[in-house]
């Protein structure tokens, strides 16, 4: 099982963001800051590890740290960031989240890391009612498996984990901290109930 410090985290900023107008979501303001901030705040008292997966004004991103691109064109989704960060990182153990949650659990890295075991492929957060897949720490040795899966054309990132050892970790203690904010809408509604 991994200790917390052996793991390293990646923001996954690399999409479209189609249906938040094609603005780039992690940096999108909320309250006076880029969401991705938002995300950094709650990350960084967990780890000193942490790099940005984004496809789109990576220049923009630098100024929050280290950031690479997908090595799979065509916006393949989460999984082109997560098959990135596979490439890109040394560690044997990357947890990953989307740069649209602004209030992530703030002991998410301990419990992901606790609840793995020597055989565990992946850990999904659960918060009691949905798994939420982009919240999730893996281990490398699903590469094979993911560069054969993207091969395929397949893109469905459950279909995957269910072609690995797959836990889920329990955070239905806080269910909200996984809202995640797709449209300018959601975007000014979560604003004003901050």
């Amino acid at each position: 099982m991994p200790s917390a410090e052996q793991t390293s985290w990646v923001i996954l900023a690399g999409g479209q963001a189609s249906r938040m107008g094609g603005n780039d979501k992690g940096l999108v303001e909320l309250t006076g800051k880029a969401m991705i901030e938002h995300v950094i705040g709650t990350l960084s008292p967990q780890t000193s590890s942490i790099t940005i997966n984004a496809n789109r004004n990576q220049e923009r991103y630098a100024q929050y740290g280290s950031v690479f691109g997908d090595n799979i064109q065509d916006y393949p989704g989460p999984l082109g960031g997560i098959h990135a960060a596979i490439h890109h990182l040394d560690d044997e153990w990357i947890g990953f989240v989307p740069c649209d949650c602004p209030q992530l659990p703030h002991d998410l890295v301990e419990r992901m890391a606790n609840a793995c075991s020597e055989d565990t492929d992946i850990a999904v957060a659960h918060d009691g009612d949905h798994i939420q897949p982009v919240v999730t720490l893996l281990h490398r040795r699903i590469l094979p498996k993911l560069e054969a899966f993207l091969a395929n054309g397949d893109r469905k990132i459950i279909l995957l984990y269910r072609q690995c050892n797959m836990i889920t970790v329990d955070f239905s203690d806080q269910p909200n901290a996984f809202v995640n904010l797709n449209t300018p809408e959601e975007l000014q509604q979560f604003g004003q109930t901050l």
